[in-house]
């Protein structure tokens, strides 16, 4: 990620709690691209601070870290590091939501309703008459009293008009029921290169891949806490991780090998229980890698070696029989990714995208809102 810096012009307007409040998020940006280092991050912000006078005139980075702790966002260990708290990583994912959302344009909105109405379990604020079948607990009373009133009214004789009847009459004509929409949970998972080349040529890829994996977790756990989103990992191999080990990911000397990334989302996947299941890959490499039957890892970093795009073509074909679907986003431009990445894209009949980094997070979570929606035949993306 390019980074363009300008001269720090310090606003004098600003209060000790605005400032705060800017440093905090700072420090979670930073925290977030130093894999969890707390010490590094403050490092970082010492430089800033003698660069830019980044505390202002009434704060100093003592008095920072003072305030980090008396807010419980950092803390010693046993060696008496510093070390962020569960509470840091919660305000990173918040943050990181915040700020993908910040940057979305005008899209579907989420909550996994789809534009059908009927037997559903999340009423619309619309009403339509009974039909024989309808559940009697989406009967919408106030109307169906009015309605009944205005038939008796209107059936009343001129000589009975002041004497109502005493008891209310109501027929199945009276009877309104909200309609409902079709809501639907969705199993994700969200996968995410960590081959060498993710911090390759001064580019730090890696930090904005973790940040939509933080912002996409934060939104699943916050807006659709029935939803399941697994995070995996791969290099030379792949590996389920949880949530809280997503601000300390690091990148290694590893090849891709997307096919055991993929084998092993389309088996989380699998075991979900879901009707609606994708994968969202988030990579900068063509696939370089993969397991031989006898488990040694064959690998080739030149060009698309057959023998590893055919095996990892296969897992994509598997996802599609098993209707997932593969979202790609490709963060590079390198032509042999962008081949492998068409010829991936037609297997699963998944999608293929190539966001700049910037944009990543409007790309991941534009699709993840409109994925969810739960397709009926003949719909339309």
């Amino acid at each position: 990620m390019k980074i363009r810096y300008a001269e720090w012009i310090p606003n004098v307007s600003q209060t000790t709690e605005d400032r705060l409040k800017e440093l905090l998020g700072l420090f979670h940006q930073l925290l977030l691209s130093t894999s969890g280092d707390v010490n590094e991050a403050l490092e970082w912000m010492r430089y800033l601070d003698e660069q830019y006078h980044i505390f202002g005139p009434d704060m100093t980075l003592d008095m920072f870290v003072d305030s980090l702790k008396e807010m419980g966002l950092i803390e010693e260990d046993e060696n008496a590091l510093l070390k962020p708290t569960n509470k840091a990583i919660q305000n990173i994912r918040r943050d990181a939501l915040l700020e993908m959302f910040r940057s979305l344009r005008k899209a579907p909105h989420g909550a996994h309703d789809t534009p059908h109405t009927g037997q559903g379990v999340e009423r619309t604020q619309n009403t339509k008459p009974y039909h024989f079948g309808d559940s009697s607990s989406n009967i919408d009373f106030t109307q169906t009293f009015l309605n009944a009133q205005k038939r008796i009214l209107k059936d009343l004789t001129p000589d009975v008009v002041d004497r109502p009847p005493d008891a209310l009459d109501i027929h199945e004509d009276d009877i309104e029921i909200y309609e409902t929409e079709h809501v639907t949970s969705c199993a994700t998972v969200l996968m995410i290169d960590l081959s060498h080349s993710m911090i390759l040529y001064g580019e730090d890829r890696i930090t904005p891949a973790k940040k939509v994996a933080l912002a996409l977790s934060e939104l699943i756990k916050t807006k659709f806490p029935k939803d399941q989103l697994y995070v995996v990992t791969f290099g030379d191999d792949a590996k389920l991780i949880t949530v809280s080990e997503l601000p300390f990911l690091e990148v290694g000397p590893y090849h891709t090998n997307t096919r055991a990334g993929l084998r092993l989302a389309r088996q989380l996947l699998k075991r979900s229980g879901n009707v609606n299941k994708q994968i969202f890959m988030v990579t900068d490499g063509k696939p370089s890698a993969i397991f031989e039957e006898n488990g040694r890892l064959y690998k080739n970093s030149f060009g698309l070696d057959p023998k590893i795009v055919n095996k990892t073509l296969d897992e994509a074909v598997a996802c599609r029989r098993e209707k997932v679907t593969i979202s790609t986003f490709m963060v590079a431009r390198d032509p042999y990714l962008i081949n492998f990445v068409e010829e991936l894209t037609k297997s699963n009949k998944g999608r293929a995208y190539y966001s700049g980094l910037n944009d990543l997070g409007q790309f991941v979570f534009v699709d993840y809102v409109r994925n969810r929606k739960k397709k009926f035949p003949g719909s339309r993306d």
